[in-house]
């Protein structure tokens, strides 16, 4: 039985089989198996070669357009940057990712319209498994569908799911430190849900013997599977509901932004929403003995002083002497730092090279 009938065999069993606690050790086994020759076939996909998409990063930020052929994405990426990307009515109009760029509150926002996604996509379909490939770079999401076709949220979030993409979710709290010897042991701080039995059988199924895991979360049986194969990407997004001036459309959710690109309508809204998202926080230089710019760096939450060096220039890395900041994030004003320490909105930071 080759690859993927072994995949379709064991998604069908899946279906097959009710989850409770009697079924778990098994339903975790098979989800781990499941996920390990998912992980193979799409590496026996990439040696085989063939045209790839990619996207070349500018700004401060890229987010990507993600939705059906025909949505209206292409539509939304020239409102929002005055890009010229081929608009029509009829499917797969983009055949590449077409960048444009956004600017606000002194950010500069690449969006990207890339390739229409169909039910599939993560299996191949309409070159569905290059396309995500691409989407998994992106510092955010755009899910973008139309008030005809809502069911299409549902779809792209199942195929960017099995695309490795999780959307609006934070890494798991797991850490999983493999050791020669001593067998598999298990510490939490929290109560668990699933079983040590299950856990080790998964880690098993990953030839994972002898290992020392650390759970600081309540975590299912498919978060355990993404700690341990490590490639997946968390992603924010949003859920973009083109075309309300169509049709009446009540969807909610705290991120859900309904808009009319051809029209213009809620643009604002969601141009707020894609820079809160983001996280942006501002970083002010300041020369040595100098005045700080009143130009702000932006940055995104999170960043560090080494990430602010590689942004300016990647040689001050390899000259780097020290740093010293004012501001939120240190305990006195003017204090010295290393290249590990992160900084927060409104920091004024002096960089010695």
């Amino acid at each position: 039985m080759d690859i993927e009938a072994q995949i379709k065999a064991l998604e069908e069993e899946i279906k097959r089989t009710p989850y409770n606690k009697a079924t778990e050790h098994h339903i975790g086994r098979l989800k781990a198996k499941l996920a390990r020759l998912r992980e193979e076939a799409e590496k026996r996909r990439k040696k085989g070669g063939g045209v790839q998409f990619s996207i070349k990063k500018e700004g401060d930020a890229t987010v990507v357009l993600v939705g059906f052929p025909s949505v209206g994405k292409s539509t939304l990426l020239n409102v929002l940057t005055g890009a010229k990307s081929e608009v029509a009515d009829y499917n797969f109009t983009t055949l590449k990712p077409v960048p444009g760029m956004l600017e606000y509150k002194g950010a500069r926002i690449q969006i990207v319209d890339v390739p229409g996604l169909i039910e599939g996509a993560s299996k191949g379909r309409g070159r569905g498994k290059e396309v995500i490939s691409a989407i998994r770079t992106a510092d955010m999401i755009l899910l973008v569908v139309d008030v005809f076709n809502l069911h299409q949220i549902d779809v792209l979030k199942k195929e960017l799911y099995e695309g490795g993409i999780r959307l609006n979710q934070r890494p798991p709290d797991v850490t999983i430190k493999k050791k020669e010897r001593g067998g598999i042991k298990i510490t939490s701080t929290v109560p668990l849900s699933i079983g040590e039995d299950t856990i080790m059988e998964i880690l098993r199924e990953y030839r994972t013997h002898n290992a020392d895991v650390l759970i600081r979360e309540d975590v299912t049986i498919e978060r355990l599977i993404d700690a341990i194969q490590g490639n997946r990407v968390y992603i924010p997004s949003l859920t973009v509901v083109n075309k309300i001036d169509l049709m009446d459309v009540d969807v909610e959710g705290d991120d859900v932004v309904c808009i009319s690109a051809q029209n213009r309508v809620n643009l604002d809204v969601l141009v707020e929403r894609i820079y809160e998202k983001l996280e942006f926080i501002r970083i002010y230089l300041k020369p040595p003995g100098g005045k700080a710019d009143e130009e702000p760096l932006i940055m995104r939450r999170g960043a560090k002083v080494e990430d602010v060096c590689r942004k300016l220039h990647r040689g001050m890395l390899e000259s780097f002497r020290y740093a010293k900041v004012w501001g939120k994030s240190v305990k006195f004003q003017g204090q010295r730092v290393g290249l590990d320490h992160v900084l927060e909105d409104g920091d004024v930071l002096t960089i010695y090279a």
